[in-house]
């Protein structure tokens, strides 16, 4: 038993359980500890730019061929568009099948708009140009501590291909970011030890907060939800999985540390580091990893796809709001847009239905009262979808620019040992 108890999942999966417990039996206490996951999650971001930029420098900086940065960032945008349009489609698809708001008849004019105001104003500032130009920092450091992914990628990129241009003098500035890169990892390291802590403060908190009463009413959407990114995991990514020639379920059980921290804190941002180790040491190159995993924690947002077509939907449902086929497609096409500005803003999936459901003005936008208590309930099935589509996305990239050692995956996978000097992680 003691053996188990040393693994991080299983203390995670632990807490988790804990914190159920006690946000149930004792939801002053429980809606108190707040801060506790905050604070996790806070150490956790404030390494992610730095790493994001460590990664993709060294990467790019060690390319030869420029040319490669600008197709493997096409392929991945390709990628990520079908992905991200698929997984529209199928949340459009279910919840015009399953229907889970039809009944509810809640009137839109007595809904209180005031309890989701806070998420509007932000919601306004999701359009294209303040998209774009939200992209370029407004100072080259700045790009490190705005917190803002797309920046450090874009900063981090044209650092990169500087440094290709300089040739063996940019090779001492490489070496340098590759050991600042292992010094940041062990930093997480030591800062993961403090998951089960954040994870029963999170999971404490929300059930502390809300209630597990307030998951009865709209039982039928969140059971909805999952079953959707459930099936859209296991069909979809799954057979995306296996052209490059691996199974699922050895996938997701190499990816479970990270998983289980997804669980506890409901963000896949404090997986993000853990998640670009881990694919390096499946066998996928530096280069892939360092542009597609930050790329996709910007534009490859499964989960929040699937969410944001089922709770729209949902909204028109329980409002008795008509939508015609026109309409929900209409709607579709400006989530296309909206979904990729979840990243660009503090709030995420929330924040990014407003935007949508504001700009189209054809669901009454005082329907997100409905579903702000699950919210956070459902923003675990989001994170965990987003993370596990990302880590595929990686894996096909690689496996199309054969930059995958297959034969190492499947030893990793396995949980064979590696040749000595094989370069695995711990």
């Amino acid at each position: 038993m003691m053996k188990y108890l040393r693994h991080l999942y299983i203390q995670v999966l632990i807490a988790v359980v804990l914190g159920g417990v006690c946000g149930q039996f004792w939801p002053g206490f429980g809606a108190g500890l707040k801060p506790v996951a905050d604070a996790f999650v806070r150490l956790v971001t404030m390494l992610i730019s730095p790493i994001i930029f460590c990664t993709i420098v060294v990467g790019i900086g060690s390319m030869s061929d420029l040319k490669k940065v600008g197709r493997v960032g096409l392929k991945a945008l390709v990628y990520f568009e079908v992905v991200t349009t698929l997984a529209l489609l199928i949340g459009l698809a279910v919840v015009n099948w399953v229907q889970p708001g039809a009944g509810i008849h809640a009137n839109a004019a007595a809904l209180d708009a005031g309890a989701v105001s806070t998420y509007l104003n932000p919601a306004k500032k999701i359009g294209l140009v303040d998209y774009l130009l939200n992209i370029i920092p407004g100072t080259l450091p700045g790009a490190l501590t705005s917190g803002e992914i797309l920046q450090v990628l874009l900063v981090a990129i044209l650092c990169g291909a500087a440094l290709v241009q300089m040739g063996t003098k940019g090779r001492r500035v490489t070496e340098l970011l590759e050991d600042t890169f292992k010094m940041l990892m062990r930093v997480v390291g030591f800062i993961v030890k403090l998951a089960p802590l954040a994870a029963f403060a999170a999971v404490a908190f929300t059930v502390g907060k809300f209630g597990l009463h307030s998951l009865a009413g709209l039982a039928s959407l969140m059971a909805c939800v999952y079953l959707t990114m459930a099936v859209f995991i296991i069909v979809v990514l799954g057979a995306i999985l296996r052209l490059s020639g691996l199974g699922l379920w050895r996938f997701l059980r190499y990816l479970r540390e990270e998983l289980f921290l997804v669980i506890g804190t409901s963000s896949s941002e404090t997986a993000l580091p853990g998640l670009i180790a881990k694919m390096e040491n499946l066998g996928c190159s530096k280069p892939v990893v360092g542009l597609v995993v930050p790329a996709g924690y910007s534009f490859n947002l499964d989960g929040t796809s699937i969410y944001l077509t089922m709770a729209a939907v949902f909204i028109a449902q329980a409002t008795d709001t008509p939508l015609s086929l026109g309409q929900q497609l209409g709607m579709l096409m400006v989530l296309l847009l909206t979904s990729k500005g979840a990243a660009a803003v503090t709030g995420g999936g929330f924040i990014t239905l407003s935007a949508t459901l504001a700009s189209t003005q054809i669901v009454p936008v005082a329907g997100l009262t409905l579903i702000l208590g699950i919210d956070r309930f459902m923003s675990q099935a989001r994170a965990l979808t987003n993370l596990i589509g990302n880590a595929v996305a990686v894996v096909t990239i690689a496996t199309w620019e054969k930059e995958f050692d297959q034969k190492r995956a499947q030893k990793v996978l396995a949980g064979e040992p590696l040749e000595i000097g094989s370069g695995d992680l711990i």
